[in-house]
């Protein structure tokens, strides 16, 4: 049980630690998920393709440079194949 805590607590810790250094606006202008995608695949393919709708939307709103904040989770897996995906797409982090 204790692990569960130390893990939450852990990734909160880094969630505060990167927002300290995050700087831009704080308004949605671009919005996805697998949901409204109706995405098929694992979870990594998922991801890919919410990067590539949301860099879709960002492009079509005229914004190519955007600041990506992971909420504290460790930039690898899905959290990276994101980011991987939406800068192939175009935009700049």
């Amino acid at each position: 049980m204790i692990k569960r805590q130390d893990r939450k607590v852990n990734r909160l810790k880094r969630h505060k630690r990167v927002r300290v250094h995050v700087a831009g606006t704080s308004h949605t202008v671009a919005s996805a998920s697998t949901v409204g995608l109706k995405a098929k695949g694992n979870g990594v393919a998922q991801a890919q393709e919410v990067g590539k709708a949301i860099a879709a939307k960002a492009k079509a709103a005229g914004i190519t440079s955007v600041v990506f904040d992971r909420g504290g989770f460790l930039y690898h897996g899905r959290i990276k194949a994101l980011a991987d995906a939406a800068r192939e797409a175009g935009l700049e982090f």
